[in-house]
C-alpha cells in the first residue's frame, strides 16, 4: 500500500520567513511557490538523494488539528547527526530530542523548527545501503 515518501508538508504562519529559514538549512531555494489572495501560501523544495519534496503551507489552510497529534516526527537522512543537529540549533530551532544511538547504524535527533514543526535527522545505515543498491 505505502510505496514511499512523496511530500512532507510543514506549516507556518509566515511562509516567506519559513522559506528563507529552510533555504538556509537546505542550501537551496524553493522550486515551486503559490500565492493565494495575494500572499505566499505554499512553497516546495526538492531535496536529497531522491528529490523528496518538502512543502511549507500557510497554517491557515492546514485545517483543524487535534490537540495531541501522536508525536509524529519525519526523519531526514544525514551523514553526521551531531553536526546537523548543532546547525539546526544555531539557526534558531529548539531541541526536541537530543542525539541518541538507537542501535548499530542508527542515530537520531530532532528539533522543533522556528515555526513549531518537528524536524528529525537520522544516520540510517539501511538508507545508505538502499542508495548504494540503486546506483
Amino acid at each position: 500500500m505505502l510505496r514511499g515518501l512523496t511530500t512532507i508538508t510543514y506549516s507556518a504562519d509566515d511562509v516567506a520567513a519559513a522559506a528563507d529559514w529552510y533555504s538556509d538549512v537546505l542550501g537551496v531555494e524553493p522550486y515551486f511557490s503559490k500565492e493565494f489572495a495575494g500572499a505566499l501560501a505554499y512553497v516546495e523544495f526538492r531535496i536529497g538523494d531522491y528529490s523528496h519534496e518538502l512543502g511549507i503551507l500557510d497554517r491557515r489552510y492546514v485545517g483543524p488539528t487535534p490537540e495531541h497529534q501522536g508525536g509524529t516526527v519525519a526523519y531526514w537522512a544525514v551523514d553526521d547527526v551531531q553536526s546537523a543537529y548543532d546547525r539546526l540549533l544555531e539557526l534558531g530551532a529548539t531541541s526536541h530530542q537530543p542525539v541518541a544511538e538507537q542501535g548499530p547504524g542508527f542515530v537520531t535527533a530532532s528539533v522543533i523548527d522556528p515555526f513549531g514543526n518537528p524536524l528529525g535527522v537520522m544516520f540510517n545505515q539501511h538508507y545508505l545501503d538502499m542508495v548504494a543498491q540503486r546506483r
